[in-house]
């Protein structure tokens, strides 16, 4: 008869619960690694929202469109103000030179649409070559020369501040904001923590730095309703002690996986089967310029090593503490019990467990290397011993004169 604690039902309640695993051939991730947000907006049906705020609208543009914009402005500006002063110059009959000289003219040389154009970038661009002018004769000319002056100031100002805008966007400075490549769970002040490494290109700092972690995940509430973007926030130990980080040197950003964390009831196993995407924000304002910044990544779950921990890249070298940043993202495998920290926390033995196991492999691993080397060295000063043996001692041979044997002597 088999016990009944040895049965099928009992063995199957004591064994692990294994994850589902889940197709994720085309999982979206909703942070691109560069920061981008990877989401497209389809079937806006009031597009005239953007009209409503051009100078945004013409920051976002591509810098094709906004120099094909900035261009078509002015030229087309300039035509509009030489057919004015075309129409000007028709109607008070300046074009007629046989019937007015250049004194009773509204302006001077003008004599075809051509000219009426080179007067009007003369005009708005306040190139004056002294060729054509306006005189007295006619105040319609005068409104408009005043008309021509205030577009052409406003259209300046416009275009000039666009471009002023798209050369200096905060996400420029965050090129030199950089991110580790992948994300490490391991235990720290015996918890399990989730870090990260940033770190700054730049001498110029970025003051009031903070850095935001968020967990997005798609998630099912007890009515049914399904929520294919659910935002998470999640606390890091520097957002916890202040509210911004002295982002000098590369810092290790940690996350403390408690009760309250998303991640607190994901194994090793359960983590590489979840469907979540931890998100990374750092904010700033930018030293030189003043101007607030954010850079941005996202780390999924083929991303995150479990039971690593990142490798020292400060050192201090006569007296200037030196960044190795070839080893930015470099890490180092440390023990790591792989259950999750619900089950670390209800049972601290498995800690223990897993670090006396750790330090008995390391303690076995130094005996055979202290044992290999042992060996090598006796086997060193062995062959040492024979050869300095037959060079000490060399052989002799005798022969005797009767011819009998030789006799060798050593």
């Amino acid at each position: 008869m088999i016990p009944e604690e040895f049965g099928m039902p009992a063995l199957a309640s004591r064994a692990p619960r294994k994850p589902v695993f889940r197709d994720r051939v085309n999982k979206a991730r909703f942070i691109a690694k560069s920061g981008a947000c990877n989401l497209a907006h389809k079937n806006i049906r009031e597009q005239g929202r953007f009209l409503q705020d051009v100078f945004t609208t013409l920051v976002d543009l591509k810098w094709r469109f906004t120099i094909v914009i900035f261009t078509m402005t002015f030229l087309c500006s300039w035509l509009l103000f030489a057919m004015v002063w075309w129409l000007v110059a028709f109607g008070h009959g300046d074009l007629d030179h046989t019937r007015l000289s250049s004194i009773e003219q509204c302006v001077t040389n003008v004599k075809s649409f051509t000219s009426a154009f080179l007067f009007s970038i003369e005009v708005q661009v306040t190139i004056g070559f002294g060729g054509r002018m306006i005189t007295e004769q006619c105040p319609i000319a005068i409104t408009v020369l005043i008309l021509q002056n205030i577009a052409g100031l406003i259209i300046n100002a416009v275009m000039l501040g666009c471009i002023f805008m798209k050369t200096a966007q905060s996400h420029r400075r965050a090129e030199t904001l950089i991110f580790s490549r992948q994300a490490c769970i391991a235990v720290r002040n015996n918890r399990l923590c989730f870090m990260i490494r940033v770190g700054d290109l730049r001498k110029s700092m970025i003051i009031n730095a903070a850095v935001r972690l968020q967990v997005v995940r798609k998630t099912t509430t007890p009515e049914g309703e399904v929520i294919p973007i659910h935002q998470i926030d999640i606390q890091s130990e520097s957002a916890v002690a202040s509210n911004s980080i002295f982002l000098l040197a590369p810092l290790i950003i940690c996350h403390t996986i408690d009760k309250d964390s998303p991640l607190y009831d994901l194994s090793a196993m359960e983590l590489q089967c979840s469907d979540l995407e931890v998100i990374v924000i750092l904010e700033g304002v930018v030293e030189t310029t003043g101007i607030t910044t954010q850079a941005r990544t996202s780390y999924v779950t083929e991303e995150i090593q479990w039971g690593h921990r990142f490798v020292p890249i400060v050192t201090e070298e006569e007296g200037v503490y030196s960044v190795d940043y070839s080893k930015f993202g470099n890490t180092v495998k440390i023990p790591t019990p792989s259950c999750s920290a619900r089950e670390l926390d209800e049972k601290p033995s498995i800690l223990i467990q897993t670090m006396q196991k750790s330090e008995l492999s390391h303690q076995n691993s130094l005996r055979k290397r202290n044992s290999m080397r042992r060996n090598n060295s006796m086997r060193k000063s062995n062959s040492m011993q024979r050869n300095n043996l037959s060079l000490a001692v060399p052989k002799v041979q005798f022969f005797t004169p009767e011819g009998g044997q030789n006799v060798a002597v050593t």
